[in-house]
């Protein structure tokens, strides 16, 4: 684990970010215009949901931290411009999402952001 050469991004602050309460901190890691797309069961490579800008990227937050669920970092490897992570998370149900992101970082802030998550069905 580590930092991003020459920037405040680094495990401890995704972990807060993650690891909240609510979605405020996580959305203070991202670029103004950051782009997140997400893979899942639902949305397939060729056609991801695609969220552009903190606008359309804190709703998303929002929504997902709204939910009875935790959010767990399990691992996180940074290297220059680039990080990847690891994200388990459990509804209150027990059903669990698991979440692979891999990142680029300018000025130590997420500018693009791929999600490939799956989930209990």
């Amino acid at each position: 684990m580590g930092t991003a050469t020459g920037s405040a991004f680094d495990t401890e602050t995704l972990r807060r970010g993650i690891e909240g309460n609510t979605g405020n901190n996580l959305l203070s890691l991202y670029t103004d215009d950051a782009q997140i797309r997400i893979v899942d069961r639902n949305n397939q490579p060729s056609h991801p949901t695609v969220l552009r800008g903190r606008i359309q990227i804190a709703e998303l937050l929002d929504d997902v931290y709204s939910r009875d669920m935790t959010h767990k970092l399990e691992q996180c490897v940074i290297q220059g411009d680039h990080a990847a992570f690891s994200e388990a998370c459990e509804y209150g149900d027990g059903t669990r999402v698991l979440a692979e992101s891999m990142v680029t970082l300018r000025d130590g802030k997420i500018a693009d952001q791929l999600i490939i998550q799956a989930w209990d069905e």
